[in-house]
């Protein structure tokens, strides 16, 4: 049998236009599974050397008479920072993996073509989808990537709706609520997550349809190329560059990040240290935020203060989490989580972090592509406002069923 035949034989179920959604969401299931339970178990491990690495830095430290500042900064700034998103390399790297391997085997290309029919009906063509699969790794080159798009509405249309896809910066992030919250569950809360993302672009495509970007998309036209398995050096090499922007991402932003997060957490308006976070600078300025995120149940000032360094990088909810608390482990983090969420605002805590605008970087980036520093803010500024209704809405709906 040739290998078109075999494609044609195998499309007849992944194309089809019944089963051809359930198909990519049963084999992101399974993505999500390895993630989290490979993952999850490689985890233990990195933890168990963080802990050590962290102990022996402490140990060194004290040997060498250093001021208690200094201590704490390394420690429970640098180290507990840096070193608590460093923990999510397993999962990263898995997730890398499977997707490298699912777009090499030439399965992505047909979930364009799957999408293609969706996607008409909020105005855009199954081409938008290209950026937007992008956008399940990094929205910076996602964003980039709606320049292949000859349609000027179809690009604005797609960089708005393009951040409410899952990057993997929000992988460290669920994994956090996850293991806290959910442990059991983990899969299903991930596949929950991307899917709400993924209906509140559709949502958001066609309120724009109606409004701002009236009109119809360009046709799409794709040719689909023929199923292979994937060469074993070519989905390393993929997995490797995504993974390389992560850790590079923890050395620098997370890195300066961390220090700032410690230096505010660690002392107060006079500069004094503080014994307690409580009374710290950042805790002065989290608390004024604080109440904002009420509707959504969480009104706590290290929670939101963790959504404000989001800004910079999204991992840094993570970080500045991890610093806030004082936790050196999964089980301090999650029994600290307990004392400031209860599972259905952990739920809506991360409903909001998914939805709203994405990091610096993005936002440079869809003002670059967009021109306009103004369309800019109210694109992010749009993200941020579907976020907040979105998680008041699962916050408020959800109280009343559970």
């Amino acid at each position: 049998e040739s290998k078109e035949a075999k494609t044609d034989e195998i499309d007849k179920y992944m194309t089809h236009s019944v089963l051809g959604i359930p198909i990519f969401l049963g084999i992101m299931a399974l993505v999500f599974f390895l993630t989290f339970t490979v993952g999850d178990f490689l985890k233990g491990y990195f933890e168990m050397g963080l802990e050590w690495f962290s102990n022996a830095v402490l140990s060194l430290l004290t040997a060498v008479g250093a001021a208690d500042w200094l201590t704490s900064l390394i420690v429970d700034g640098i180290v507990a920072g840096v070193g608590g998103i460093l923990t999510f390399l397993p999962n990263i790297f898995i997730l890398f993996l499977a997707l490298a391997f699912l777009e090499d085997s030439g399965y992505m290309a047909r979930v364009a073509f799957v999408m293609d029919k969706l996607l008409r009906k909020i105005g855009l063509s199954g081409r938008s989808f290209v950026p937007m699969l992008i956008g399940f790794g990094c929205s910076v080159p996602a964003i980039m990537a709606t320049r292949t798009l000859s349609s000027d509405r179809d690009r604005k249309m797609t960089i708005v709706l393009t951040p409410f896809m899952s990057c993997s910066a929000k992988l460290p992030i669920y994994g956090m609520i996850t293991a806290a919250f959910f442990p059991d569950h983990a899969a299903l809360v991930m596949v929950s997550l991307y899917v709400l993302g993924i209906v509140v672009a559709i949502l958001s495509g066609l309120l724009l349809k109606k409004t701002i970007f009236q009109g119809n998309s360009v046709p799409f036209v794709m040719e689909l190329p023929a199923y292979r398995l994937p060469d074993a050096k070519s989905v390393l090499l993929h997995m490797w560059e995504k993974a390389k922007d992560f850790l590079h991402k923890a050395f620098t932003i997370i890195f300066i990040a961390s220090i700032v997060i410690w230096f505010l957490q660690s002392f107060d308006w006079r500069l004094n240290m503080v014994a307690d976070s409580a009374d710290s600078i950042l805790a002065s300025i989290g608390s004024v935020i604080a109440p904002v995120f009420s509707p959504l149940g969480f009104n706590d000032w290290r929670a939101s203060t963790a959504l404000i360094t989001g800004f910079t990088a999204k991992e840094s909810v993570v970080s500045t989490l991890t610093i806030l608390t004082g936790s050196t482990t999964d089980a301090q983090l999650s029994a600290a989580l307990a004392q400031i969420f209860t599972p259905l605002s952990a739920f809506s805590f991360l409903a909001f972090t998914i939805l709203y605008m994405p990091c610096v970087a993005a936002f440079a980036a869809s003002r670059r592509e967009l021109g306009s520093m103004k369309e800019a803010i109210l694109t992010a500024a749009y993200q941020t406002l579907a976020a907040y209704i979105v998680g008041t809405i699962i916050f408020q709906v959800g109280s009343l069923i559970f």
